[in-house]
């Protein structure tokens, strides 16, 4: 049995961000499925883990941990000397720029493209109605931060530099939901970051997870 395991479902974006983190840097993982149709995830043990309530959980010996983001960062450190380099940690300035590029991701592309994804695809799977003057709103915003990856594209072939690390990886799992939206022409409108993204989202660690999420 693995010793570090991971409390969360493949579906999950956020739960999809750790595991292909995990797969990238090769560390052996259990994943317990955590069904949150069922309220698993409200549960006082599970409560317990995470007082939030929400997945994913990392457990690895006696360390618990919560936050997609942050256990993805804690893997990426602890395991740094193996698998794919995704701190840079040998390069100050790389480094520097991937701390820089990771809370890009969070404060400035996540909340538009969450949003999309939430509009456009999950209201549908549940029988909502899409709210277009949101979607407007956030492909507006969305397009912005956009403008500035393709420039940044253009000088570099990933976010942090030249070479792949956690601020990309960071990006995949609500991009690839994005694709399947009628918002997918902000990526592909922009030749850098359509580039980019056929690029990172090719990875096998993240085609392994999604090879998850049809078991």
């Amino acid at each position: 049995m693995a010793a570090v395991k991971v409390y969360g479902m493949p579906l999950s974006s956020c739960t999809a961000r750790v595991l292909t983190c995990l797969i990238e840097k090769g560390v052996e993982y259990e994943l317990i499925h955590r069904n949150l149709a069922v309220g698993e995830h409200k549960q006082p043990t599970f409560l317990a883990k995470q007082p939030f309530g929400q997945i994913p959980v990392l457990e690895d010996g006696d360390l618990t941990l919560f936050e997609s983001r942050a256990i993805a960062k804690y893997v990426a450190y602890k395991y740094k000397d193996q698998g794919t380099d995704l701190l840079r940690h040998e390069n100050v300035k790389e480094s520097l720029s991937v701390l820089v590029w990771t809370e890009v991701e969070s404060q400035q592309y996540n909340p538009p493209i969450s949003t999309l994804v939430y509009e456009l695809l999950i209201k549908g799977i549940y029988g909502m109605t899409t709210d277009q003057a949101v979607v407007d709103a956030q492909s507006e915003k969305l397009g912005k931060v956009l403008d500035v990856y393709e420039a940044r594209l253009t000088e570099n072939k990933y976010l942090a530099g030249n070479s792949y690390s956690l601020a990309d990886q960071n990006h995949i799992p609500y991009t690839y939901f994005l694709m399947k939206t009628s918002a997918a022409s902000l990526i592909n409108s922009r030749p850098h970051v359509k580039a980019w993204w056929e690029d990172i989202s090719l990875r096998p660690s993240f085609q392994k997870v999604l090879t998850l999420t049809q078991k």
